[in-house]
């Protein structure tokens, strides 16, 4: 309670509300609508988006993509104000209380991102995943203003009536995903990214409560879908990406297992309370009481940033313990690892081969081995016929699915899950064909 307190004394007395513009560089100038949606955007559980990258570890790749998750949130917001004054124009009706909602809960959608956003999401709170903490900050937000945010956590949760506001914070068609493929791609400079969101938009309409686009937009959408599969494969899963993701992961493992052993380690303290207490959740999305999350936790994880851990990982660097000073350090200079991808299974025969030579050549015990040496996987598809559908609307009224109409789209492709196994060692003990086996 103390903590909301705290929240509210510091936005009331300071903060006039305005009818605030953003210059964004992908969308241009972007209002701000409402003085409830002002306070929420100067809420701090919001401003901490600031100090979180969109992209992770990417700019260790692409050195452009240090965007934030803040400017993906309004940038996601202005697309629904446009999707909503579409959906309107074509007589379907959207109250101004609707409205509001459905730009606050595209708004908050990702509100419980934590450091480095998708990175370190299950190395944070083990199995909980940023949509349960997001849902969390949105009812405790819906408490410190009164009730004011009860119709946009149902829309938000999928649980108003009206499932085509709910599609479009979450659907085939969201603005989560029409702004974060072009955002991507302008800070990545992947051009194949490239998408006509704003036609898009323009596309959209409601048939029988649901959302769909019109024939016209057909190649928009088959664009959207093939940008959507080659942003993954480039850009969230480009190898290197990988490596660096599963690098930082490392570092903050052994931070954990050293504190938990008793060991004294520098750490901001909101980092220090989740590396302290091994958490997890598996609560349903809209956390009913008895979740895991309470005030502590909240209080600490709405504290955490990428700063946090940047700043203990730089001190970690130097530390006595081998295996965390060599990976903090390797994280700091953008040493990654050596990565390899394969569609089976890498054999273990490889692996204890490999953590041998680890060993060997940096004098690390065996039981510490498999922070240096170890193996995974990464899984994407496109579009799958069996999840909700992007259909398309006819001008005689007819609807059909897009793998049934476009010509050019591979659907049995794009629906297709491709697993890639990969294995990560260190770049000094590897050889060319030697062990890729």
């Amino acid at each position: 309670m103390l903590y909301s307190l705290i929240i509210f004394n510091f936005l009331d007395p300071y903060h006039t509300n305005k009818r605030k513009i953003i210059n964004d560089p992908v969308h241009g100038f972007i209002g701000i609508s409402s003085e409830l949606i002002f306070d929420l955007i100067s809420h701090p559980f919001f401003q901490r988006l600031r100090r979180i990258k969109q992209l992770g570890v990417t700019h260790l790749v692409y050195p452009g993509a240090t965007h934030s998750r803040f400017q993906h949130a309004i940038g996601a917001m202005h697309l629904m104000e446009m999707a909503i004054g579409v959906i309107r124009s074509k007589n379907h009706i959207i109250s101004q209380e609707e409205e509001e909602a459905t730009l606050i809960a595209i708004l908050l959608h990702d509100i419980g991102h934590g450091p480095f956003s998708h990175t370190l999401e299950s190395t944070i709170i083990p199995h909980m995943p940023h949509e349960h903490m997001s849902a969390f900050l949105m009812n405790e937000l819906n408490r410190q203003f009164n009730g004011k945010l009860s119709l946009a956590i149902a829309i938000f949760s999928g649980r108003y009536h009206k499932s085509f506001l709910s599609q479009l914070v979450a659907g085939q068609l969201d603005m989560d995903r029409l702004d974060y493929l072009k955002r991507d791609s302008f800070y990545t400079g992947v051009t194949e990214g490239v998408i006509g969101s704003d036609r898009i938009i323009k596309m959209l309409n409601v048939v029988d409560d649901q959302l769909v686009v019109e024939a016209k937009s057909i190649y928009s959408i088959e664009k959207y879908l093939i940008a959507r599969r080659l942003m993954y494969w480039q850009v969230y899963f480009h190898k290197t990406v990988v490596a660096a993701e599963n690098l930082l992961a490392m570092v903050l493992k052994r931070a954990r297992q050293l504190i938990l052993s008793g060991e004294k380690l520098f750490s901001p303290p909101s980092l220090l309370f989740f590396l302290e207490n091994s958490l997890s959740g598996t609560t349903p999305r809209d956390l009913p009481s008895g979740t895991i999350i309470n005030g502590e936790v909240m209080k600490n994880f709405t504290g955490l940033d990428d700063d946090d851990i940047m700043s203990a990982v730089k001190v970690w660097a130097g530390h006595k313990d081998l295996t965390l000073s060599l990976l903090a350090a390797w994280y700091t200079h953008r040493s990654l690892y050596h990565i390899e991808f394969r569609s089976t299974e890498f054999p273990a025969l490889m692996i204890a081969q490999l953590q041998k030579e680890v060993g060997s050549k940096y004098g690390i015990p065996p039981d510490e081995t498999d922070y240096f040496v170890f193996t995974g996987h990464i899984s994407n598809y496109a579009y799958r016929t069996e999840d909700e559908k992007i259909r398309i609307l006819y001008n005689n009224g007819s609807l059909a699915d897009i793998s049934d109409v476009s010509d050019i789209l591979n659907v049995s492709v794009l629906s297709k899950t491709v697993i890639k196994y990969f294995i990560c060692f260190p770049k000094s003990i590897y050889s060319p064909g030697i062990y890729l086996i």
